[in-house]
């Protein structure tokens, strides 16, 4: 099997050669992409064997910080710098971005001995981060050094170095950043994850960072900020005829209307758009004398105010529904909401 998958493997390259030159295309790139996936991988997996006491005592630094952890660096790196940051913030340890340019020329203004830096240079000599070192080191602020050089001024400036060397660039001249910078993007997220993880980062929490993500809607939103309430409540009493519950339902546009009693207006069934039609097919049910609660459906499936909204959407999916009825503590009928409802508020 292995001989015959190998076989395979070799052969693909081929394979996209002849399929690009027959659509007249200008063969090799798929070749070339392969190569660059292969030699990023490599680079990827050998930053396992350098998770050790410093990246240890670097997510100390980072998780005991009392202000924030403020990422930095330069060209590719600040981008990568920028990206490290904002996962970290969306992950629970408050952190920004400064560039070091910028730092020269007030904004170190931002840094305090209670924030944490985090530098990033492959080369660990860029000229505007080793400016900003001295005047780090005076304000006695944390460094976390991100570099392939062990041996530069940055990463024995730093208090922590994270070695994210790579044995070579994917970029076939070796000079674009391309591996470096994978390496550096996933040791910050190895950092980003430890410090979730020792948190106790839940969704729950990332949503709340996220209100307008869809994660956050689904997280955040309840039945009671998308549910029908009082008047806009489709219901009948018991004694009701069809027809009159199919004004309500065509008043109300939920596609059911609750039958509740008139005394304590408690919940009795539900009436919905299917029962309708099965009444209407049925040529014995006389729309005008029949009561609806001869044809509702008892003990209706609801759901709680307080509940999350995607839960009515699971509900609705798992019992094949268009529609809840919601009721509170004591079973009283509260709202009601369809799945339309659940499209609008970009819960589904």
């Amino acid at each position: 099997m292995s001989a015959l998958h190998n076989a395979s493997v070799m052969k693909s390259p081929t394979d996209d050669t002849v399929r690009a030159t027959r659509l007249g295309l200008r063969p090799g790139f798929v070749a070339s992409a392969r190569r660059v996936v292969a030699i990023e991988a490599q680079a990827i997996s050998a930053l396992s064997a350098r998770l050790d006491g410093d990246f240890t005592q670097a997510c100390e630094l980072m998780l005991n910080c009392a202000g924030r952890v403020v990422v930095t660096g330069v060209g590719k790196s600040g981008h990568i710098a920028h990206k490290i940051a904002a996962t970290l913030a969306s992950t629970g340890t408050p952190a920004f971005f400064v560039h070091p340019t910028e730092a020269s020329h007030g904004d170190l203004g931002m840094i305090t001995a209670s924030d944490v830096v985090l530098a990033l240079s492959n080369s660990g000599e860029t000229d505007e981060l080793l400016t900003i070192l001295p005047v780090l080191k005076r304000k006695s602020v944390p460094m976390i050094a991100m570099s392939g050089n062990s041996r530069s001024t940055l990463a024995r400036f730093s208090d922590v170095h994270l070695d994210v060397a790579v044995s070579e660039e994917a970029c076939p001249l070796g000079l674009a950043p391309t591996s470096s910078t994978t390496a550096a993007l996933v040791m910050g997220d190895a950092l980003a994850i430890a410090l979730l993880e020792a948190r106790g980062f839940t969704a729950e929490d990332f949503a709340a960072s996220h209100p307008a993500g869809r994660l956050g809607r689904r997280l955040l939103v309840h039945i009671s900020d998308v549910m029908h309430s009082g008047a806009e409540i489709p219901r009948v009493a018991p004694d009701a005829s069809l027809t009159e519950a199919m004004m309500e339902m065509t008043r109300k546009s939920l596609g059911m209307t609750a039958i509740t009693t008139l005394e304590d207006g408690a919940l009795l069934g539900v009436f919905t758009d299917g029962d309708l039609r099965r009444a209407l097919d049925d040529s014995s049910v006389d729309m005008r004398a029949t009561p609806v609660s001869s044809l509702m459906t008892v003990n209706p499936r609801t759901i709680g105010a307080d509940s999350l909204a995607i839960e009515a959407a699971r509900m609705m999916e798992t019992h094949k529904i268009n529609a809840l009825l919601v009721v509170g503590q004591h079973g009283e009928l509260v709202g009601a909401l369809n799945f339309h409802d659940l499209l609008l508020a970009r819960v589904i």
